[in-house]
């Protein structure tokens, strides 16, 4: 059940990492995707998929990439895969040779995944973007049965947070990052003030 207002989710939410259960079910994980998936996506291309693991999927990955971490880094690969109570991971399948740009795509596949972890948070979940190995292990693919055309972004670490976070974030100057442009050619900087 969602309940939080837009603007609420926006300014509350935070990157959760210490996560447990529960976590959405799959049917409630598909119900806040129709939501996420109405993100703008030019050519309603949806060139994307989850991939979701719980319980023995969970442990099953982090021994794979144990395996094929270095001596050291292989108890610290495998707990990754400990951390919280569902892993989506992320593919992404642009449509190749299509009018609509492979960066539109991977826009609109980040505005989904931005969509869905506001959605999970108005809902009571915490998640966190992952990436790191997820993206770089050249076997990963095969292990979770992608094709050749797909890749992995990365993954939502997803469950209910042990706290709730409290920080306030800095404030920064956005009015800088702003422009407007008065006539053609004439440059000016934020809020329409000439520059000399």
């Amino acid at each position: 059940m969602i309940g939080m207002n837009l603007v609420e989710a926006i300014s509350t939410r935070r990157s959760t990492h210490a996560l447990c259960e529960p976590a959405p079910e799959d049917d409630a994980f598909v119900s806040l995707l129709e939501i996420a998936a109405t993100a703008p996506d030019h050519g309603m291309l949806r060139p994307w998929r989850w991939i979701l693991l719980r319980g023995a999927a969970r442990l099953a990955l982090g021994s794979y990439l144990s395996r094929g971490a270095p001596p050291e880094r292989q108890h610290s690969a495998s707990a990754k895969a400990k951390r919280t109570p569902l892993m989506a991971i992320l593919v992404f399948k642009p449509s190749v040779h299509h009018k609509v740009f492979e960066w539109e795509q991977l826009a609109a596949t980040s505005s989904m995944t931005y969509a869905m972890m506001l959605l999970l948070h108005a809902s009571g979940f915490g998640s966190i973007w992952r990436t790191g190995s997820l993206c770089t292990n050249e076997e990963l693919p095969r292990f979770l049965g992608l094709t050749a055309e797909e890749r992995v972004l990365g993954s939502l670490d997803i469950g209910t947070p042990l706290a709730v976070p409290t920080d306030v974030r800095p404030t920064i100057d956005i009015a800088s990052r702003v422009s407007t442009m008065s006539a053609p050619g004439l440059s000016t900087n934020e809020l329409g003030k000439p520059i000399v």
